[in-house]
């Protein structure tokens, strides 16, 4: 079985100690393979390997960073199809949505490929009489990231090139259930050209984590995953002194008024509901109907629910994959029986599903529950599987009270054919990235991707202009070059401009 390592100054390392987790093959049902859990001796390596490359990758030219990324991004193209295949064998989403995950995971790449126009500083000339003031910003040192399990690039890539460019030096500890495309990705950067030791990869759990977030030589934390662990990513390393944004999970919903178009809005819900099984921290999972749309909606819903075609991530004519383990597919069934139980009209019901040829994989089929409640588990939770719940409301108005009333504020979208419904919502809601007719709406690189409420912790948002923020901190310099004899503008009161 083959063994996935760390990747520590330029090399495959095994650890001193090491233990070992199950990658599995979601669509088989079994182990593919084994990867290395590691220590806090092997978080210590990887840091005193990053901290070492950061004396001379955080003093080189921002053209000598800008042309590795260049280089970075044509590998991370070629390397399109074999990036895809290993995301799908390990994650289970098809092969399509796992070629997507690269490019848009790319496209980070391509934004920090501008990092000497990022990176400029302002001048202002004479703040005084001959004084003159200019500000820039400089690499904070060796910086972490830790990332879920349901995108294993495109989270990553969204950290690790806006780092490097900035100067830091990077530690990743990637999810444990699909470690593989890390290590590829540690060996595209040598060949283009990234100096041992500026990346470096160390597999893991909990151990792994917190031996990161205590580590006195990491100087920032970025971390993707659900709101309690994000919770306490943030407070633990923030309690270090480290600086710290954590995204934590979401409810997104899709409000549907009464004069969208709803053959439209149906075809969007259903893909962005059950693409990648729903294992997408932007997967709408609450569909909000208002008023006389509902009925005619769920219709058109349920049916393109049931033509949904599932299979292996592999299978060119599937359209979803299974989930990530069998312990996600129980707990999806489970909240499918909860919903039921507490009145929700099973509409679709994806329980039971087989897939010919893959007995013992993770399936399970696309869900509808109508005449869900704010109070059911089915919509206070994040479900993270293919299950849409649809809420009915009388209005504009109560469909807002219901989103804002929602402890998440990650994604949210509104289909209508009206411009002052869509500017009313857009400047209403209560949600960092809101979708007008567009149901997953992730901003593109060079805007930056982060939630509100408890779907963010910390100041600033991922990759864009907050993420080049997020890995700098700036200095102002005030300079004055006066003649050798001047000693006339000391002054003992506190100084004014002139």
């Amino acid at each position: 079985m083959r063994t996935i390592e760390h990747w520590i100054g330029g090399k495959s390392v095994t650890g001193e100690s090491p233990r070992y987790g199950e990658v599995f093959d979601p669509a088989a049902g079994a182990p593919q393979a084994q990867v290395v859990l590691g220590t806090p001796d092997d978080v210590d390596g990887a840091v005193k390997a990053a901290r070492e490359a950061f004396g001379s990758w955080g003093q080189s030219s921002v053209t000598a960073r800008a042309r590795v990324m260049f280089a970075f991004r044509e590998l991370l193209e070629q390397a399109e199809d074999d990036l895809a295949k290993l995301i799908s064998s390990e994650h289970g989403k098809t092969l399509e949505d796992a070629r997507g995950e690269v490019v848009r995971g790319r496209e980070v790449v391509e934004f920090v490929c501008g990092i000497p126009q990022l990176l400029k500083g302002e001048y202002s000339d004479q703040v005084s009489t001959g004084v003159d003031s200019h500000s820039f910003r400089q690499p904070l040192g060796v910086v972490a990231g830790i990332t879920p399990f349901n995108f294993p690039i495109m989270v990553p890539l969204w950290m690790h090139p806006v780092a490097i460019a900035c100067g830091n030096t990077f530690v990743l500890k990637p999810s444990e259930r699909d470690p593989g495309v890390s290590e590829l990705v540690a060996q595209l950067y040598v060949d283009a050209g990234l100096p041992d030791g500026v990346f470096n990869v160390v597999h893991g759990d909990k151990v792994a984590v917190d031996a990161i977030l205590d580590h006195p030589d990491i100087d920032a934390v970025s971390f993707v995953g659900s709101t309690p662990i994000a919770r306490y990513v943030h407070d633990r390393a923030a309690a270090t002194g480290k600086r710290v944004q954590a995204l934590g999970g979401a409810k997104n919903h899709a409000v549907v008024m009464p004069d969208a178009d709803l053959d439209f809005a149906a075809d969007h819900l259903v893909a962005a509901g059950y693409g990648s099984a729903g294992q997408r921290c932007m997967a709408i999972s609450a569909v909000v109907a208002v008023g006389q749309a509902a009925d005619p909606l769920i219709e058109k819903v349920a049916q393109r629910t049931r033509e949904v075609r599932v299979g292996a991530g592999s299978d060119p004519d599937a359209q979803m994959g299974p989930v990530v383990t069998s312990v996600a597919r129980d707990r999806i069934l489970g909240y499918i029986g909860d919903g039921e139980a507490a009145g929700a009209e099973v509409v679709v019901d994806g329980r039971g599903l087989t897939v010919d040829g893959h007995a013992d994989g993770f399936f399970l089929g696309t869900t509808l529950l109508d005449r869900v409640s704010p109070e059911m588990t089915v919509y206070t939770d994040e479900i993270f599987g293919p299950v849409l719940v649809v809420l009915r409301v009388p209005t504009l108005d109560a469909a807002l009270e219901l989103v804002n009333a929602n402890p998440y504020g990650n994604g949210t979208a509104v289909f209508t054919n009206s411009g002052e419904v869509a500017r009313r919502f857009q400047r209403d809601v209560s949600v960092g990235m809101i979708g007008v007719n567009v149901p997953i709406p992730v901003p593109m690189a060079f805007h930056s991707f982060g939630g509100w409420k408890d779907s963010m912790f910390g100041d600033h948002h991922v990759h864009g202009p907050e993420g080049i923020r997020f890995y700098t901190r700036a200095k102002v310099v005030t300079s004055r070059w006066p003649h050798v004899s001047e000693d006339t503008l000391a002054q003992f009161n506190f100084p004014t401009a002139r």
